[in-house]
């Protein structure tokens, strides 16, 4: 069965009260400019509202009619404590190289040792080019931090490892004591209570026995300026888990994709160049983030069929698609497929409002440049078996012809 390429963007909502969509609009004069974070260390001035989400009802309005006006042309020391694994650390690659590139001064600490198997794969085997643009990478402990640091001083730390309290309170208790101006954490957009009504927006209600949530309370208790951002599925290059490349492996073989359920569940698919670029804006509006939640996602949704028609596009293939139900089949769902088997989308409302941000993903484009590199490091030639593949197919009496 061909599949024709297509892709879904997010539905047109109405904004919810807690979003600011009834927030007063501010006239300039036409002599005021308002600069993007990415210009470098030029003069920049940003205008954003006050705005807290309210966490005992994220869609009822909380929202104060002032504005803070903030001109910043500050360079920054940035230490980045980055994980060794999953597919988070890819954020901090991009970060770090976004905030050199706009004249910071950027540490990486990644966990771990240097000469780890880790560290010969993606992005870490990439980290020279962090050192050539100007940065710094250190590996060790994050709970030694200070001793892996060498007593160096920053005014940023963004925490892009931990996922409970234990694990990122040794960071957090030293930055408070090293007189770190702003904390920011990587939390993640998986711990929102599944909804009836999506997207996600922030504010909305999360899982109380969350680790992430642990954390961002204890910043809040900790830090007079900190955010915390919750990412979805990321692509892009340097990616060290799979995500587009699941769809790949089996479209150029020409064999079926299987997906579970009704295949018209909804996602989000991010670039890590827009995580980045909504860090950098936290870390250059440091007024207008703090205390804040961003759910750090793009604009769009797209349905997990869609994701296996744009792959198929980029590709320049065809795409059989085929739909199961896991339990029918008897295959654990979270193994035999690369995303939820549910509708899982954020939408970035609180970057736009807050932060100016504006996202730059643009899937199908962004989906061939990542096709080209899988076929630059030979991923397609690559001998590979797919087991609970053929155990869903076998059930659904469908044919394998490669």
């Amino acid at each position: 069965m061909a599949v024709s390429s297509s892709s879904l963007s997010s539905p047109a909502l109405n904004l919810p009260s807690a979003t600011l969509s009834s927030r007063p609009r501010l006239s300039l004069p036409s002599s005021i400019f308002l600069f993007s974070h990415s210009s470098s260390l030029s003069s920049s001035l940003s205008i954003s509202p006050s705005f807290r989400i309210s966490p005992g009802n994220s869609r009822t309005q909380s929202v104060a009619s002032s504005f803070i006006v903030n001109a910043s042309a500050e360079k920054k020391k940035v230490l980045i404590v980055n994980t060794n694994g999953g597919g988070h650390s890819i954020i901090g690659f991009y970060f770090a190289k976004e905030l050199l590139s706009s004249g910071h001064d950027v540490t990486v600490l990644t966990v771990g040792d240097e000469g780890s198997d880790k560290m010969k794969k993606p992005p870490f085997n990439r980290f020279s080019e962090i050192v050539s643009a100007g940065g710094k990478t250190v590996w060790g402990n994050p709970a030694d931090v200070e001793k892996v640091v060498a007593g160096a001083a920053f005014d940023v730390v963004l925490d892009n490892n931990g996922k409970d309290l234990d694990t990122v309170r040794p960071v957090a208790d030293w930055a408070k004591s090293a007189g770190v101006k702003q904390f920011l954490f990587i939390s993640s957009a998986g711990i929102y209570k599944a909804t009836v009504e999506p997207p996600h927006v922030e504010g909305d209600a999360v899982k109380a026995d969350a680790g992430h949530v642990a954390v961002e309370k204890y910043l809040g208790e900790t830090f007079s300026n900190w955010a915390s951002f919750r990412p979805q599925y990321m692509i892009g290059s340097g990616n060290n888990k799979d995500c587009e490349e699941w769809f790949f492996d089996r479209i150029v073989r020409n064999r079926p994709v299987p997906i579970p359920g009704s295949g018209m569940q909804l996602t989000n698919i991010s670039h890590a160049r827009d995580l980045s670029s909504m860090l950098t804006a936290a870390v250059e509006n440091p007024t207008a983030a703090s205390g804040n939640i961003f759910n750090c996602v793009s604009d769009r949704a797209v349905t997990l069929d869609g994701m296996a028609k744009l792959c198929a596009k980029a590709a320049g293939l065809p795409v059989e698609i085929v739909h199961y139900d896991p339990k029918a089949v008897g295959v654990d769902a979270k193994k035999a497929f690369p995303f939820r088997n549910m509708h899982f989308y954020a939408e970035p409302r609180a970057a736009k409002e807050l932060l100016g941000w504006s996202s730059s993903t643009n899937l199908p484009e962004d989906l061939k440049e990542r096709f080209e590199e899988y076929v630059k490091i030979g991923r397609d030639k690559k001998e590979m078996k797919f087991e609970l593949d053929d155990k869903i197919l076998d059930a659904l009496k469908v044919a394998v012809t490669v």
